[in-house]
């Protein structure tokens, strides 16, 4: 083909880059049409290792006498759990606090007087052994213990639970991508993008007690361990034809 001028080429030139970036820009469009879902999926299992938090309390006239009363009754939980069978690695100082209780006059004039002093050491235990937490709860109440402020259960190792999971959440992605495309009267393609996010749960801790209540309770306190669940979200994009 023979131009007459430069300006016809030219504008020929720019037609058919027109043409082709138009076809470039449909076929982009159709690549990139999509669905996105989220899918859930929930994996339950029973716990197996249980985490309990006991404290003990001591007023005495002196600090130096309310913590050697502490100290004497901690020694004595201490040799409670290891008669257990709990690891001393599995036994740590959660908090140890000493603080002077007060009487204020009730007509409120001058300085509280001090009438003692209030020591507290609170203890965390790791049983690995949850039916034995309802002994182990009894054990330290004879000891000494005079709160418990809570029971907690978990899992060492969540992977089985979070596999389980993931596999359900990725199954009702699928399922719920395909409602869609069947609705909207497309077929899906190939997955373009995932994402995750994964959550635990478990039972609500025991709320602390009084040693009244332990004592009503032990040697065992009916504790529940009840099953502890992995949930996982997946949110996944479909390409649709």
């Amino acid at each position: 083909m023979i131009f007459r001028t430069y300006r016809q080429a030219l504008l020929l030139a720019v037609m058919i880059v027109g043409v082709g970036g138009l076809a470039a820009a449909q076929d982009e469009q159709a690549a990139t049409r999509s669905i996105s879902v989220t899918g859930h999926g929930e994996a339950a299992g029973p716990p197996d290792q249980a985490q309990v938090t006991v404290g003990v309390q001591t007023l005495a006239a002196t600090v130096e006498q309310s913590a050697r009363d502490n100290q004497t009754v901690v020694a004595r939980i201490l040799r409670a759990l290891d008669a257990q069978g709990i690891d001393e690695k599995d036994i740590q100082t959660a908090s140890y606090s000493i603080w002077p209780e007060q009487q204020y006059d009730p007509r409120g004039g001058g300085e509280p007087k001090i009438t003692g002093y209030r020591v507290s050491n609170t203890v965390s235990v790791t049983v690995n052994e949850v039916d034995k937490v309802g002994a182990v709860l009894g054990a330290v109440t004879d000891a000494g213990a005079n709160s418990v402020q809570g029971v907690s259960f978990g899992v060492r190792d969540t992977a089985a639970l979070e596999e389980r999971a993931r596999a359900a959440a990725m199954a009702n992605a699928r399922e719920r991508a395909e409602a869609l495309a069947g609705l909207a009267g497309v077929t899906l393609g190939e997955v373009q993008t995932i994402s995750m996010s994964s959550g635990g749960g478990q039972p609500l801790p025991m709320m602390g007690v009084s040693r009244m209540a332990m004592a009503e309770a032990a040697p065992d306190p009916g504790i529940a361990a009840g099953q502890l669940s992995v949930n996982v979200q997946v949110h996944v994009t479909y390409a649709i034809r």
